[in-house]
């Protein structure tokens, strides 16, 4: 919920306070960065910091948490991300609507696939080999891959839902948001895959 109204209100916030579209990034993406490592950091312990559901189905492979568990943390990242929305959308007093943000152009698949591959990998190699270096790992990947990507690194199905119900900077349409969330289930197969690749499993 935090992050999605993070995502969502920062949006908003960059509109109000320029029409420079490559400052309304940067802003959103510091927020992003910082809420992500506050968020990690005091989340982690406690839950695992379960917010993004290709993260949380390649806990499900590896047996890292049951098929309840993985239901239960995705409808709960569902309804978050929705809720977040619905916060962000009151504190600027922004109407909660159905956005019509068309995100799918000739290089957001790839973009997808590689910001949450990279997430995965970024996620699994950490706990492996640092895990107290997670929360700094995943801001800084998010951050770099919101700049480096054309589809600004959603890389998170949850995010992804409860973007569709804000038509501010940060909001996308159902149906790009449907496509984003197959190809983040994708990415975050392919960063699996890379991880044991490493890992010589």
């Amino acid at each position: 919920m935090l992050l999605v109204a993070t995502v969502v209100g920062s949006g908003i916030m960059a509109q109000n306070l320029t029409e420079d579209i490559g400052l309304q990034l940067t802003m959103n993406m510091l927020a992003t960065v910082f809420v992500l490592f506050l968020l990690i950091s005091m989340l982690g312990p406690i839950s695992g910091a379960h917010f993004n559901p290709a993260v949380s189905l390649v806990f499900l492979i590896t047996k890292g948490i049951s098929l309840p568990m993985f239901g239960f943390y995705v409808l709960a990242q569902l309804a978050g991300g929705a809720l977040g929305s619905v916060i962000a959308n009151a504190m600027f007093m922004e109407p909660t609507v159905i956005s019509t943000r068309e995100r799918i152009d000739a290089g957001a698949p790839l973009s997808e696939i590689v910001a949450t591959a990279g997430l995965l990998l970024t996620i699994l190699l950490l706990i492996k080999h640092n895990q107290a270096l997670v929360p700094v790992g995943v801001a800084t990947w998010i951050g770099a891959a919101y700049i480096f990507t054309s589809s600004t690194s959603f890389a998170n199905p949850a995010v992804t839902f409860g973007r569709i119900f804000t038509e501010s900077f940060a909001g996308i349409n159902p149906a790009s948001a449907g496509v984003f969330v197959l190809l983040q289930f994708v990415g975050g197969l392919v960063g699996f895959g890379i991880y044991r690749l490493l890992e010589g499993r």
